[in-house]
């Protein structure tokens, strides 16, 4: 949702530091998107409105990955990311601590790596 709040584009800001990835958004994060739309309002839902079109846009993939059961979001993410991009400070925190490389909005203007890639 980052994308639409700074109208930054994120996926040419990713190509120019981890060009050879495919960028792939879960299936439950577009999910977690549709709900956010459904119940919100104002500036968070135009966001959520602006961030599922842009995750339909090349060169992002939608991905089918189901949660386990009684599983949440964060936890997921952390389960199938070899590199996360996330502003949420708590699932960056847990990241570190999992060793995953994380990619993050600095200065609302550029993306910053914590981390190695």
């Amino acid at each position: 949702m980052m994308a639409a709040q700074f109208n930054l584009d994120v996926a040419g800001l990713l190509h120019e530091i981890i060009p050879h990835y495919i960028y792939s958004v879960p299936s439950f994060i577009i999910g977690e998107l549709e709900n956010i739309k459904e119940r919100s309002r104002g500036k968070t839902r135009t966001a959520a409105i602006t961030a599922l079109k842009i995750a339909s846009l090349p060169p992002l993939k939608v991905k089918d990955i189901p949660l386990l059961k009684g599983e949440r979001v964060d936890d997921a993410l952390l389960r199938i990311s070899p590199v996360l991009c996330t502003n949420d400070r708590e699932l960056r925190k847990r990241a570190r601590e999992r060793d995953i490389p994380i990619i993050y909005l600095r200065q609302r203007k550029y993306l910053a790596v914590d981390g190695y890639l």
